[in-house]
């Protein structure tokens, strides 16, 4: 697959300042193009490298002004970094829609499903669930009973969404997702064991949500747990049941969330990240990697720690903990000191 410069700008609504019939095959890192590649430069720090590198294009800030010549053809755009994703995406031979049913696969009487729809080998869909149009249904998916998944969505191999669960549009879930699994409820007992709690709830996931492979989202007890619409939740993370995760935010990979723990709208959650049940965290909240949260959080807030704090105070404990052997050594030569005092 193979694209010229002036395709690929007039795509991103860029401009071609060089040969706008340059052949590009290949995207590539800005420290590793070559002949034939496309890379893109958003931080300075690798700005030499457009020297160095004989790249075929280069997409560029529309204002950036080089400090020596070029070799390459270059495409000014309005933010570089958006508008690789594009050129990715138009390379991707991966994005073409697969079609058909394929041998082995399972589907059952009630169900329903939509029109260009890929079925994989081995998929099973359930009784009454019901399928949008061209979704893309990997081998080894299986889609439970009542269960819906909307328009344009991909379920890569070995999907499980459990009956009742919604899956909406243009959703992307990974492999070995698993939607809908009984949340974490036991009653201790007298005797020190437990009673299972019945989860008789679902998960609705809202449209254009991707999961990363091995994430979890489990069923509510009641009610539902919510992904909202444009949440992106990196690979192996855990969503346990009724939490509410807010619209556009994104998680990293190995974050956890509680029971009925309510998440606001784009927030950051770094990698790592734990979650305690039945709090809230506000709308725009940034967690910094490896942060315990133990209590709500307010709209616009920047913490760090465990527990996490805000950042300011948790820097100021940083620093007084690197000083703390000193400081214990200063407090047993006053206690020594006074001690001299008192037999004088």
């Amino acid at each position: 697959m193979q694209f010229t410069a002036k395709q690929i700008a007039k795509k991103l609504n860029g401009t071609v300042e060089g040969n706008p019939d340059a052949l590009i095959w290949k995207p590539c890192r800005i420290e590793e193009v070559d002949e034939g590649g496309i890379t893109f430069l958003a931080n300075p720090k690798y700005t030499h490298y457009i020297y160095e590198r004989h790249a075929s294009a280069i997409l560029i800030r529309k204002d950036f002004v080089p400090e020596k010549p070029i070799d390459a053809t270059l495409i000014r755009v309005d933010n570089p970094y958006v508008c690789v994703a594009k050129v990715l995406h138009m390379f991707n031979t991966a994005s073409k829609p697969k079609r058909g049913r394929k041998m082995g696969s399972r589907v059952a009487w009630s169900a329903k499903v939509g029109k260009g729809c890929y079925i994989g080998e081995y998929s099973v869909i359930s009784r009454h669930a019901k399928i949008g149009n061209n979704v893309q249904i990997y081998p080894q998916v299986y889609v439970g009973d009542y269960a819906e998944v909307g328009d344009n969505t991909i379920l890569y191999p070995g999907v499980k969404i459990y009956r009742e669960c919604k899956v909406g549009k243009d959703c992307i879930l990974h492999a070995g997702v698993v939607v809908g699994a009984d949340g974490f409820g036991f009653a201790p007992t007298e005797d020190g064991s437990y009673n299972k709690i019945d989860q008789i709830g679902n998960v609705v996931i809202e449209d254009n949500v991707e999961l990363g492979a091995n994430t979890c989202v489990d069923r509510a007890t009641m009610g539902s747990t919510i992904i909202h619409k444009g949440v992106k939740l990196d690979n192996l993370c855990q969503i346990a049941h009724n939490v509410s995760v807010g619209a556009n935010t994104v998680m990293a990979s190995q974050t956890g969330c509680a029971g009925s723990t309510k998440i606001g709208e784009n927030c950051v959650f770094a990698g790592q990240v734990g979650v305690v049940g039945h709090i809230s965290v506000g709308n725009r909240v940034t967690v910094a990697a490896q942060s315990g949260v133990t209590r709500n959080i307010g709209d616009d807030s920047l913490v760090l720690g465990s527990p996490a704090m805000p950042a300011d105070k948790q820097r100021k404990v940083y620093v007084l903990q690197r000083k703390l052997e000193d400081m214990y050594k200063d407090i047993e030569d006053l206690k020594k000191s006074l001690k001299d005092l008192t037999k004088d």
